[in-house]
């Protein structure tokens, strides 16, 4: 039966009207209860209807241009991607990150262990025998450590600066990035990086060491090294963690195991990243300064005494034992 323009408004107008309101609450849908976002996919559906009706009737312009707009709005909250989001990387940094640390702890810990010994080792071994430290790396490589680190804390210019902390970063969020991805290899390659970036550090430090310039090179890394080695650390639990998902699935498939795990994987990654461009801001700017070195050792423990503070505490919620 065919309706007159007139009728067809009266008898369309309230969804009409129903879907405007639900638009009008928020930009975006997804953001609206699930219910409310069902009912907004079927009222979607019968105003495209609506449009082709009206179009193939003949109504004037300004229904069709009315029901038009309110098609394409409704398309747009539906389909457009969130906006990036500033609270949702204040609640990645105050909540989510030191949270998923904290749920993988015993990740985290093996991951130091795994990290720190190896560095002891290194770091005893390049200390007594500079054939230790060359059996490790290449002999010229050993020779250019000790030499940068024999002059120190002159500072450097502000355009060196720059160049530095972009190296920085390249460089350490690489090495993050290997200890993380590995992880796939079912955990055995951020073990292996763990292992292999701690005794390659713990043997650059042994030989600077004896080569007596071992004050210069702990004085540049005591206050980046609270960030930069604690987010290698995670960034290795992390891949630790994906592994073990993909060895200990439960009841799971291996792609159902890693999906239930991948919220902590990628806030913690993504912390570690955070952490690591924070380092290479400092270690850009701040390590090779000609600032006194016992300010720098004061410093640097507070940055650690702060970063282990952030991880253990930061993101609790309040204790239940408060609740009446």
């Amino acid at each position: 039966m065919n309706h007159t323009q007139d009728e067809f408004v009266a008898a369309r107008k309230p969804a009409w009207d129903e879907l405007d309101s639900l638009l009008a609450k928020k930009h975006l849908l997804y953001k609206l209860p699930p219910t409310s976002i069902s009912r907004a996919a079927s009222l979607y559906r019968e105003v495209c209807s609506d449009l082709m009706r009206a179009r193939a009737a003949g109504y004037t312009s300004d229904v069709i241009d009315l029901l038009d707009a309110l098609a394409a709005r409704t398309c747009s909250a539906m389909y457009s991607a969130p906006p990036y989001r500033l609270a949702g990387l204040w609640e990645l940094v105050a909540t989510g990150f030191p949270s998923s640390v904290r749920r993988n702890a015993r990740f985290v810990a093996l991951a130091a262990a795994l990290f720190v010994l190896p560095g002891l080792l290194g770091f005893a071994g390049a200390l007594r025998s500079r054939g230790f430290a060359i059996q490790i790396m290449s002999e010229p490589m050993v020779a250019q450590m000790e030499k940068s680190y024999s002059e120190f804390g002159h500072g450097r210019d502000e355009g060196a600066d720059s160049m530095m902390a972009s190296f920085y970063v390249y460089n350490n969020i690489g090495i993050a990035f290997r200890c993380f991805a590995t992880g796939i290899l079912f955990g055995l390659g951020s073990m292996f990086f763990l292992v292999y970036n701690g005794l390659t550090i713990g043997v650059v430090a042994g030989a600077v060491t004896a080569a007596g310039h071992g004050r210069n090179l702990f004085t540049f890394i005591a206050g980046h090294g609270a960030f930069e080695l604690t987010a290698i650390v995670i960034s290795g639990a992390a891949g630790m963690a994906m592994g073990y998902a993909l060895v200990n699935t439960g009841q799971r498939t291996r792609w159902a195991s890693l999906r239930a795990q991948a919220g902590d994987l990628f806030r913690m990654i993504m912390g570690a990243a955070l952490m690591l461009l924070v380092a290479a801001f400092i270690e850009g700017f701040w390590s090779p300064s000609s600032i006194l070195a016992p300010v720098k050792w004061g410093a640097a423990v507070m940055l650690h005494l702060l970063v282990l503070a952030y991880l253990l505490f930061a993101g609790r919620s309040p204790s239940r034992g408060s609740q009446p």
